[in-house]
């Protein structure tokens, strides 16, 4: 059975990657910054019929609980097929480019961008001992340099600076490390889940966590054939004025 595992998998998007990988026919480690959610979340989708999943304490912000979740895992399992670097924070909806504090960023990088790089780096070994590693680093259209650069666009007149900094971050991470592993198995993707009704976003957007999910297990499924270093995003969500994030 290929095994997977998905950060942040107790609720909203993550949990929904979780049961459409454990449907696929993963094992399916779900990564929790608390042991009691991450179970809660298992029996969740036990009730639902699917069985070949385990809740993972795993704090992406934390060194030590990152390591530990590796050392549990690999007692368990000698290779890793699939991971899913899903969990993230927004930082707040009060966000400014003039007057963010450090404290501000350095929270928003831990989780966004150094707990992915730490736990890619950690479980980097076991991904290797699979035949066909993918990883997934959930990202965001709102990361785009492009699209943010249009100063005048009515449509992108809500921004958060401190969240949008550390996703684009992201976004140069998975490029680099794409191209570190380009001439092996790897294949390594930044994905836009879209505009997703979930507690991170008030639940308001225009996708649902099903939809969202599918989006993202599409690039954890990809075929040898498949693309590596790049970023996607199926539905194109400008911050809409009434965004309350």
């Amino acid at each position: 059975m290929k095994s997977a595992l998905v950060t942040g998998a107790n609720k909203g998007i993550g949990l929904e990657v979780a049961k459409l990988l454990a449907q696929h026919g993963f094992y399916v480690y779900m990564g929790s910054r608390t042991l009691e959610n991450g179970q809660a979340a298992v029996a969740q989708l036990n009730a639902a019929g699917l069985t070949n999943l385990e809740a993972v304490l795993l704090d992406v912000t934390q060194p030590a609980s990152v390591r530990a979740a590796r050392a549990a895992i690999g007692e368990k399992t000698p290779a890793l097929d699939v991971l899913v670097n899903n969990a993230g924070i927004s930082g707040g909806m009060s966000q400014s480019a003039r007057h963010a504090t450090p404290e501000q960023f350095r929270a928003v990088f831990e989780t966004n961008v150094f707990g992915v790089a730490s736990v890619t780096q950690a479980f980097l070994d076991l991904l290797e001992k699979s035949p066909q590693p993918r990883i997934v680093n959930v990202s965001t259209a709102m990361a785009s340099l492009t699209l943010y650069a249009d100063l005048d666009n009515e449509n992108l007149a809500y921004r958060f600076p401190v969240y949008q900094a550390s996703k684009t971050a992201l976004n140069m991470y998975t490029v680099n490390l794409a191209y570190e592993l380009r001439n092996t198995p790897f294949k390594v993707n930044a994905v836009c889940p879209g505009y997703t009704k979930t507690d991170f976003t008030g639940h308001q957007g225009t996708s649902t966590t099903e939809e969202a999910g599918r989006r993202l297990v599409k690039y954890a499924l990809l075929g040898p054939d498949g693309p590596t270093g790049k970023y996607f995003s199926e539905e194109y969500f400008p911050a809409p004025a009434t965004c309350p994030w």
